[in-house]
This record gives C-alpha cells, structure tokens and sequence, in this order.
C-alpha cells in the first residue's frame, strides 16, 4: 500500500511540473488585438478547452483542434489558457485589446 501512495504522489507532482512548466513556457506570448478585427491564433498542439479570464474583453471561437478565431470586445487585457485532452495547459496567452488605429 505505501508504494501505491508513493507513485501516486510521484505522478501528481511530475503532472504538476509538466503544467508549469507549459504554462510558463507560453506565458510570455501576447497578442494585440484592435477592436473591430479579429485574429486567427495557431498552437503547436492540439487543445481541448480555452479558458478565458475576462470574457468581456475577448470571444474565442475554436477554428480546428490547433486554430482559434479571436474576436475582440471592449477595451482591455485578459488572458487565454488553452488546455490539451489530459488537461495540461499548452499555452498561456496575453490578450491586449486596443482600440482602432492605435496600434
């Protein structure tokens, strides 16, 4: 019984570091976006679920398994956490939503 704890608690903490470490690996991505025009976002992966911080400030539409359509909503900052089938963030992305013509 004592072995079972101990792989069970050695494969929670190597799934804890493989998603920080995913997650901080993205994390300095951002992406600037003027109301009025959307963006198309590509990942290296494929994901499962976008979890978005402020979902006043940006609509994501998933595109494929790797793409999502980006349409900005008001004037803001938020972040996107794209999270994969096993449930470990593979991109951790800045939205920066600016308005027309001042980028």
């Amino acid at each position: 019984m004592t072995v079972k704890l101990g792989a069970r608690a050695f494969a929670f903490a190597l799934a804890f570091l493989v998603t920080t470490i995913s997650a901080a690996w993205a994390a300095d991505r951002t992406i600037t976006l003027e109301l009025g025009a959307g963006s198309a976002v590509v990942l290296e992966r494929p994901y499962k679920t976008v979890l978005i911080g402020d979902p006043d400030v940006v609509d994501v539409q998933p595109q494929g398994e790797r793409s999502a359509l980006l349409k900005p909503l008001n004037l803001g900052a938020t972040n996107l956490v794209f999270i994969d089938e096993t449930g470990i963030a593979i991109a951790n992305v800045r939205i920066l939503v600016c308005s027309a013509g001042s980028i």
